[in-house]
């Protein structure tokens, strides 16, 4: 799918007002103001969890229950990360360098590099879903349009003639993968704070890595390292994925606005606090896109108000269950890599 080529000057005007009358519209409501508690509480939990959970694995000591605690580490890694998610958007602090200090935590934390990130996804807000300034959409081993999947050679295209199939095992990766892109992008000097993400990065691997094998026995160790690793992988593919992909894409010929760019391009996933926790707001996809800086917890009520909104100025608005929406992320895969069946 692909977005239209063009609009005429005229609705291009129209499209900018609307953008307008709804930024005040959600403004009038509150929806951008700050929500200082509820990142206090939420910030709170999460990282005594956590030390809760540290002190678990000490007392669990060299035994294969420590897989049950990979499992927590995974979904604490990912509710982390989403926090860094957070700061990074402005959404927690007034000011961008409150932001970034706890955006630097949270990413040693995980070990991520928050700078790197913080590049990589400004890029794919500033052009979600466009064939060649998007970087969710440049995956080597997958492809999201057919263009993509036709410059495919060689193991990546077999990896793409198979990817619905290979999707979610491929997925197993992905925690590798970050840390990985963390320590190229901090060692090749393309973060701003280099020393930092450095020192924090060889931080996190050294208390990681001693942490593991301190407690626990090399066959134990190696086991957890997997599980935790592959599941935060699966768990941040899975929260990340359902937003955009399967939904139209674009390139530089398509002349569209801010605002239909935004919500055509993205997706909402339906639910209630459960799967806002889970997802980290990101089931709120449109909302966000349109309003990065709106608190998490204001994404739920803006959603009813841009949807109403939407209907009335005839903007398709995409949600659906879940479910569903992993089940078009699979088939827009099975759609995009037919071509290389067909020639097999």
């Amino acid at each position: 799918m692909t977005l239209p080529t063009h609009l005429d000057s005229e609705a291009r005007a129209a499209s900018r007002n609307d953008f307008a009358d709804l930024a005040r519209l959600v403004r009038r409501e509150g929806l951008l103001d700050r929500r200082y508690g509820y990142y206090a509480v939420k910030i709170s939990l999460t990282l005594l969890a956590l030390v809760g959970g540290c002190v678990a694995f000490v007392l669990l000591g060299d035994s294969w229950w420590q897989l049950a605690s990979a499992v927590f580490f995974a979904v604490m890694f990912a509710q982390i990360a989403f926090l860094g998610h957070d700061a990074g958007h402005n959404q927690i602090f007034r000011t961008g360098r409150a932001n970034d200090r706890i955006g630097y935590a949270f990413g040693g934390i995980v070990g991520i590099s928050y700078g790197w990130w913080m590049g990589k996804h400004t890029r794919h807000h500033a052009n979600p879903n466009h064939e060649d300034d998007d970087p969710d959409i440049d995956i080597p081993l997958l492809a999201f349009t057919r263009r993509q999947s036709g410059e495919k050679s060689g193991f990546v295209r077999w990896t793409t003639k198979h990817q619905a199939a290979l999707f979610f095992p491929l997925l197993l990766l992905e925690g590798l993968s970050l840390h990985w892109a963390s320590i190229q992008a901090v060692w090749h000097g393309d973060v701003k704070a280099r020393r930092l993400e450095a020192v924090l990065l060889v931080a996190h691997l050294g208390i990681y890595l001693g942490a593991v094998f301190l407690v626990m026995s090399p066959p134990v160790a190696v086991a957890f390292i997997a599980v935790h690793q592959g599941l935060w992988g699966v768990y941040m593919g899975c929260s990340f994925a359902p937003g955009h992909k399967g939904m139209p894409t674009y390139t530089d010929k398509t002349k569209v606005d801010f605002l239909r760019k935004q919500v055509l391009t993205s997706r909402n996933v339906r639910g209630g606090p459960w799967v806002d926790f889970a997802l980290g707001g990101l089931n709120y996809q449109i909302e966000h896109h349109l309003f990065p800086s709106m608190p998490r917890a204001n994404l739920r009520r803006a959603q009813p108000l841009v949807r109403d909104f939407c209907a009335t100025h005839e903007i398709d608005y995409a949600q659906c269950g879940l479910m569903t929406t992993y089940r078009h992320v699979l088939l827009h895969l099975r759609d995009v890599s037919a071509p290389l069946r067909a020639t097999s």
